[in-house]
């Protein structure tokens, strides 16, 4: 294995709405020092361009514009790229996470389709038993999704729900789009100074 690899997640972003924690996720890990393989959905783009005002016509330059700079290097795949590395269990990557993640891909990764490349990458996650983080956003929820949901977490799969808390006192937007993000790097034991814990949170001075 080459020591020098620096490490890779693959990042999806698809058109349930809260885009905003897909771009807060992806700077994060550029700025610890991955590099992030990134799948936006058909849908996605639409929302990201509805939700953040991007202009999403020149994707290229737009990635370049948002997430270049960092230490970490940003790679975009078209969701049709079935050829693209990580549609492969051979190309390593620390793992994956869709975020935020609509009931539509959630049910194509349950059902195993792999009918575009985030699902297949996600696919792969599973075959590989590698670690696969979905970020789900949608309310109220029925049978179906909870019946995906249990099936995918049955197999390993981390569902974290974009349920912001409230009691580290947040005081913005971005303070409970990072609380989330938080959350999804802790799951997967990435460090991160997103949040004030809740042990930091009642410490008191001299303890």
């Amino acid at each position: 294995m080459n020591q020098n690899r620096r490490k890779a997640m693959v990042v999806g972003i698809t058109g349930a709405s809260g885009s905003i924690y897909g771009v807060k996720l992806i700077q994060t890990l550029l700025e610890v020092g991955y590099d992030v393989h990134l799948v936006v959905s058909n849908a996605g783009w639409r929302v990201i361009k509805e939700e953040l005002g991007w202009d999403v016509s020149d994707r290229n330059r737009l990635i370049e514009e948002h997430f270049g700079g960092n230490e970490g290097d940003c790679v975009y795949h078209p969701i049709n790229d079935i050829g693209a590395s990580i549609a492969s269990g051979s190309y390593l990557v620390e793992g994956m996470i869709v975020m935020p993640c609509s009931m539509g891909t959630l049910s194509s990764i349950a059902s195993g389709s792999s009918d575009n490349l985030m699902a297949r990458a996600a696919d792969v996650m599973l075959k590989e038993a590698r670690p696969l983080v979905l970020v789900p956003r949608e309310t109220p929820l029925h049978a179906i999704h909870l019946e995906n949901m249990l099936k995918l977490a049955r197999l390993g799969v981390r569902i974290i729900p974009a349920m912001p808390a409230f009691y580290f006192g947040p005081t913005s937007i971005d303070d409970l789009v990072s609380f989330l993000v938080g959350k999804v790097l802790d799951n997967l034991r990435i460090e991160h100074a997103l949040f004030k814990r809740w042990g930091d949170h009642n410490e008191q001075p001299g303890e």
